[in-house]
């Protein structure tokens, strides 16, 4: 530390401060903080620390102001290093305005950013002298740690109509000279790339439906699409089923084996062959699977972040299954944490340039409808569902720039439907399909099967 004093490196501890003094005043400010600063690009070691402190607070759900935070501290044998209760104290009492914690957090940033070039930089230098280093490796080194440095801005300018426009000419036409309805990722089902475009990077897309009607499914089969249609990498976070029954379920659809059979294992000779070729065959696709527990919406954008960051990277889709079952402490109750998720996700769409795909419940409330219906009049079949019945926050339809349903009347019939209810860059519309539920797979349905 005394070195890096010496040779004055870039740092603003007061903004740090004001940071971390902008916390006391709002805890709620560091949910926007984590997701634009980390511990590292705090230069005091002290603000670091507390730093730290405050996001473990925050993890475990607890309050945090300067007793919680020295508590933390002393427990971890770190409160002296870290300034000790006079310094905490009075970061925690001085009057900030936690409404400039952006321009605190920006200042911050680009100290961190300048010190990392720095430092990557001295390396490259060093390693330029190392003719035991082959020119290529070296070549790939430079251009991958500068790459690293350059995603670390995080503000951009404003943009003049005139650039924006030529944007705009330049990808209309590309789409003319492709001569295709789809501009975005193709689905892989004909009727929902015409009605869609096909799903697009920054967008949002909600897919609700009753239990037991095939959200799983039908979020697997696009993300199998989806991965070997557009030759892309596809995140499925899973919060309720493990990675291996997805998997099951791939490879049920794919080779057409029922999804009873590959659980028991009672595969015929001809079964094991498809079931083997379907394994080499998607272990050659892009897709990659995170079941782990108490999955928040940090942890899920932080995982994304690195997975895009890697080299050669294909992230071209996320899917949540579902987005209920996401955790958030903080929040006081199920409509703010849903807010707060659906919120995220989008903003993490935006950010990683990506498509999302969140499935979400219906309420218990088209249940209990369908149930008295059903009482009343023994041949009345469930009814459709709408956006007000998506689950515990209308956020869900405000910050969704695509909301689908699955509806099927009964459960035991393959017929389906796929209702597109809001589409902010296409049409609304219902797509007839058909559900084989013995191998988890969807299709539209042709003008011969209606």
């Amino acid at each position: 530390m005394a070195d890096n004093k010496q040779v004055k490196l870039p740092q603003e501890i007061e903004a740090e401060i004001a940071v971390l003094g902008s916390i006391f005043i709002d805890p709620s400010k560091l949910v926007e903080t984590m997701d634009l600063l980390e511990a590292d690009d705090f230069f005091d070691n002290r603000n670091k620390l507390i730093f730290n402190a405050m996001v473990a607070l925050y993890k475990e759900g607890k309050s945090i102001d300067a007793t919680t935070v020295i508590g933390r501290l002393k427990a971890n044998g770190e409160l002296e290093i870290s300034g000790g209760s006079d310094y905490i104290s009075s970061i925690a009492m001085y009057e900030y305005t936690s409404s400039h914690i952006e321009t605190y957090i920006e200042l911050v940033g680009q100290a961190s950013v300048r010190r990392k070039a720095i430092f990557t930089l001295q390396d490259l230098v060093q390693d330029g002298f190392d003719t035991e280093i082959g020119i290529d490796t070296y070549i790939d080194s430079v251009e991958s740690k500068l790459l690293e440095i350059s995603k670390k801005r995080r503000v951009a300018g404003f943009r003049s109509i005139s650039e924006v426009g030529n944007k705009v000419y330049e990808n209309t036409e590309l789409r003319s000279k492709r001569g295709s309805e789809v501009i975005g990722l193709d689905t892989g089902f004909e009727k929902l790339n015409k009605l869609t475009q096909g799903f697009q990077p920054g967008q949002l897309i909600i897919l609700a439906a009753r239990p037991g009607a095939g959200k799983s499914a039908m979020s697997l089969n696009l993300a199998f699409n989806i991965a070997t249609r557009n030759n892309v990498d596809v995140a499925i976070f899973s919060l309720e089923m493990p990675s291996e029954q997805l998997a099951e379920r791939l490879y049920a659809s794919d080779a057409s084996i029922a999804l009873g059979s590959i659980k028991n294992g009672g595969l015929d000779k001809a079964a094991w062959l498809r079931f083997n070729t379907s394994i080499r065959k998607l272990g050659n696709v892009g897709l990659y699977f995170d079941d782990s527990p108490n999955t928040t919406i940090s942890s899920i954008r932080a995982k994304c972040r690195n997975k895009k960051a890697e080299k050669d990277s294909k992230l071209g889709l996320v899917i949540v299954d579902y987005l209920q079952l996401i955790e958030d402490n903080s929040a006081k109750s199920i409509v703010e944490r849903v807010t707060k998720i659906t919120r995220g996700l989008k903003l993490m769409a935006r950010e990683l340039d990506v498509p999302v795909i969140a499935l979400s419940q219906l309420s218990r409330d088209i249940e209990k409808q369908n149930a008295a219906s059903k009482a009343q009049d023994q041949t009345k079949q469930a009814r459709e569902p709408v956006l007000s019945d998506l689950r515990d926050s209308g956020s869900i339809e405000q910050d969704a720039d695509i909301v689908m349903f699955i509806h099927r009347k009964d459960l035991r019939s393959p017929e389906a439907k796929l209702i597109i209810a809001k589409n902010r860059s296409g049409s609304n519309g219902d797509i007839q399909m058909l559900f084989t539920g013995e191998h988890q797979r969807f299709k539209e349905k042709t003008n011969e099967e209606d």
